[in-house]
């Protein structure tokens, strides 16, 4: 296999965060506003990225929260930031995941798990959704001060997994993450959980489906060839 290790983006590629909509019901009055808010989280670690600036992805996050309640009048305790941020190192796996950790396995992959969020978290979510013993390796960018999809968030993980980018493919259900792995040569797999087109202006992977099994179906066919 040229391919030795698949490393899987955490937050909605692993893990489900339909958990959290009823919190955005509950403090701003529409479960939608998860949606809103986690584009706010992105956005703002990009923006830090690009200038520079210190940041960690917990701050931002509730920082992404205060913006939202700003911007839809809503007056929120400390107490209910802290209900919604708790919430996150409690998110079940998906359904297909298991299925598919356990293919990969078995077919003799090294699985890593890669995200932008701590270290503290990160393992708490995994040990949370029973999934830490399928990952040889569990890395956090936070570590390298940095987030996905910045190159050196990819070289990062290369570097502590020992591994060359061409050893390496990024499993992830966000079009800016895989894109970010391909620029840093690394392959990818993308799974569309939402059903929203692929940005045309990014590189597109040689593995897209819509359920995990299938994504880990078609890297060993491409993988022993």
């Amino acid at each position: 296999m040229s391919t030795q290790t698949i490393l899987f983006d955490i937050n909605e590629t692993i893990l489900d965060l339909s958990v959290l909509k009823p919190k955005f019901e509950t403090y701003f009055g529409d479960e939608s506003h998860m949606n809103t808010w986690f584009s706010i989280l992105l956005h703002s670690s990009t923006v830090c990225l690009v200038t520079d600036t210190a940041s960690d992805f917990k701050s931002l996050a509730l920082a992404a929260l205060k913006t939202l309640a700003g911007r839809l009048h809503k007056t929120i305790s400390d107490e209910g930031y802290n209900d919604i941020l708790g919430t996150f190192a409690n998110l079940p796996a998906h359904n297909d995941i298991e299925p598919a950790l356990k293919l990969l396995k078995k077919a003799g992959f090294k699985l890593a798990a890669l995200s932008n969020s701590s270290s503290e978290l990160l393992n708490s979510q995994l040990s949370f959704a029973g999934l830490q013993d399928y990952f040889d390796d569990i890395i956090s960018v936070e570590q390298a001060n940095t987030f996905k999809p910045s190159k050196v968030a990819y070289q990062f993980a290369l570097k502590q997994m020992r591994i060359e980018p061409q050893q390496a493919r990024l499993v992830a259900t966000h079009d800016w993450d895989t894109h970010g792995a391909l620029a840093s040569g690394l392959k990818a797999a993308y799974i569309d959980r939402t059903g929203a087109p692929y940005n045309t202006h990014y590189l597109v992977p040689d593995i897209v489906a819509g359920i995990m099994i299938e994504i880990a179906q078609q890297i060993i066919v491409k993988e022993r060839r």
